[in-house]
């Protein structure tokens, strides 16, 4: 492992502490699962391979509307409703 130092604010080294406490984690063990969810999530991806990987699933599902431009508030209001 590297070591490192980072700094956080109050509010997050104590939430930090309650997390790990709850958890029975060390406070280094939560901030390197937490660093891993983000190398996961595709968050440090650069922006164009974002935009390529967005642009590569254009038009490969059908949903069947044909207003979907028109309506599209409408219908995540209903997903979400259900």
């Amino acid at each position: 492992m590297v070591r490192t130092q980072i700094q956080l604010t109050e509010e997050q080294a104590q939430a930090l502490k309650a997390i790990a406490a709850a958890r029975g984690e060390s406070m280094a063990e939560v901030i390197r699962r937490a660093v891993d969810g983000v190398i996961r999530s595709g968050i440090a991806m650069p922006s164009d391979e974002k935009r390529k990987r967005a642009l590569e699933v254009v038009g490969k599902f059908k949903s069947g509307k044909h207003d979907v431009s028109k309506r599209h508030d409408a219908y995540l209001a209903e997903a979400f409703d259900k």
